[in-house]
């Protein structure tokens, strides 16, 4: 998998372009519809990318040990790309009950944007000594943190397209 995002707004949004806003706010019973999935993404775009940011100009930092957890949980996720189901998104990066399609499109995107903006500069300067927490991961550095957006938006992507095709 390659450490570019360039390829999440079509993941994404792809699927919902010219759809209508009841596609974007179809979902089976008790699960998000495609806007809250899209702010969802957003909201941890948006999380990680501002810690990013925070930090740039911060010294070399060392990541604080894993614990039992999140060594389990970064290796289903990061390494074999696998969402164990089941599993409730942490608070934090959790949609409101309604969700304005155009305001969660255009976060998202913004979302995308600020990676785009921090990663050509910190992959070549702070690859391995600048982190930012993730909840259930613990410690990420850049390049695990776009691996992480990759595997997340590829997951939610999946809901996305089986929701709009309805």
């Amino acid at each position: 998998m390659t450490l570019s995002l360039a390829s999440l707004s079509d993941l994404v949004l792809g699927p919902l372009a010219g759809k209508s806003d009841a596609d974007w706010y179809r979902a089976p019973a008790g699960k998000w519809n495609s806007a809250q999935i899209v702010e969802h993404l957003a909201i941890s775009l948006e999380g990680s990318g501002k810690g990013f940011d925070s930090r740039r100009d911060k010294p070399p930092m060392v990541r604080r040990p894993k614990t039992a957890a999140e060594r389990v949980a970064s290796f289903l996720i990061l390494t074999v790309g696998w969402f164990p189901p089941g599993r409730e998104a942490p608070a934090i990066s959790l949609p409101a009950d309604k969700v304005d399609r155009n305001k969660a499109e255009q976060h998202f995107r913004e979302g995308v944007e600020r990676f785009n903006r921090i990663a050509p500069e910190l992959l070549v300067s702070r690859p391995r000594d600048l982190f930012v927490k993730h909840p259930r991961l613990g410690d990420l550095t850049l390049p695990e943190w776009m691996r992480f957006h990759l595997i997340h938006c590829r997951h939610h992507a999946k809901q996305i397209l089986e929701r709009s095709a309805g």
